[in-house]
């Protein structure tokens, strides 16, 4: 009787894994795995792009791998993320360099003031040609225990607030929130650069704690509400700021089966697009709301001018401070500035 059963399971067998051959049945996973992801602030258009990780590799995976999403910092405060994910307490989390001072400190070139294209499309492929060099990698991993795994390049950065800025002159003594080393072109023109989390722009605006607020335009003021206790937006400084990503714990994405892991540039060109699209609509939805209720107070490019007219001595600074610090500062500026050139 066994011998009369073996043609029939070796023929289930073989069209299984003919099925698998020709449809390209996915990874399977030793166990179902969840990735819990911790990101600060609401669902807006910057989550589009984990989102579409997320979705992604649930499909992929056949449902095995579930990358769960914490908004609002649901799983702790987002200044500890890297320690967070080092120690295990969850696998995932967006990040921005300017967060932890000294923590990410040769991905912080991606801070440095007037460095990065002003366009959105090409500041997505140097970020993800930074993120993807060897150096970052070596920083994030031995530092951290994290891997990139995803993108969040930010559109240029538009201050809104209650003191009007149309030059540079109008900055002496305006308390603004700017990255670390974007402040250092502020400062040059009076400015008092005082940095505070996302989550605490809008009570930092109505209490006065900040004059003005600078955050990515458009979608960033409308999804923290900031139209609503603020006077005056400006137009025209595009300046840089956080360099952000979505990263995961090394421990958690060795985890998945080499087949999983090749899908990624995959599950990074789909978020890459998610964002651009995500953006876009919200221009369109909050450009003219800001237009109805604030003052748009347009930045000329001449006074745009004179901000980025010191910013060739910030980066030589920051240069010189890493390779103090016997980190390869020349190197990844160097690096940079050949992609800005190669996708501006």
């Amino acid at each position: 009787m066994i011998r009369a059963r073996l043609p029939v399971v070796a023929r289930v067998l073989a069209a299984a894994w003919v099925a698998t051959v020709i449809g390209g049945a996915a990874p399977a996973l030793a166990q179902n795995q969840v990735w819990n992801h911790n990101i600060f602030g609401p669902p807006r258009a910057v989550t589009a792009g984990i989102e579409a990780i997320a979705e992604f590799y649930k499909k992929e995976s056949n449902g095995q791998l579930e990358i769960r999403i914490a908004y609002g910092a649901a799983l702790g405060p987002e200044r500890q993320a890297p320690e967070s994910i080092k120690s295990g307490g969850y696998e995932g989390a967006q990040m921005c360099a300017g967060y932890y001072p000294n923590k990410f400190p040769l991905l912080s070139v991606m801070e440095l003031p007037f460095l990065a294209p002003p366009r959105t499309a090409e500041r997505a492929k140097v970020d993800h040609a930074v993120l993807n060099h060897p150096l970052i990698v070596k920083e994030m991993a031995e530092r951290w225990n994290i891997k990139y795994l995803g993108p969040t390049f930010l559109p240029p950065y538009e201050f809104m607030g209650n003191k009007r800025i149309a030059s540079v002159a109008d900055m002496k003594g305006v308390k603004m929130r700017i990255s670390g080393l974007n402040a250092k072109a502020l400062q040059a023109f009076g400015a008092v650069p005082t940095m505070v989390t996302a989550p605490e722009a809008y009570t930092a605006l109505e209490r006065g704690t900040i004059d003005s607020f600078g955050f990515p335009y458009a979608y960033t003021f409308g999804a923290y509400k900031l139209y609503e206790v603020s006077k005056y937006v400006t137009e025209g400084m595009a300046m840089s700021g956080f360099m952000c990503f979505q990263g995961v714990s090394l421990d958690a994405w060795n985890k998945l089966p080499d087949a999983l892991k090749a899908k990624l540039p995959q599950a990074q060109e789909l978020a890459t697009a998610a964002l651009l699209k995500a953006y876009k609509e919200a221009d369109e939805k909050w450009i003219p709301v800001f237009k109805e209720k604030l003052e748009v107070t347009e930045f000329p490019p001449a006074e745009r001018a004179k901000l980025a007219e010191g910013a060739n001595e910030i980066w030589e600074a920051w240069v010189k401070e890493q390779e103090a610090a016997g980190r390869p500062g020349r190197e990844i500026l160097n690096f940079v500035k050949s992609e800005v050139a190669k996708h501006q």
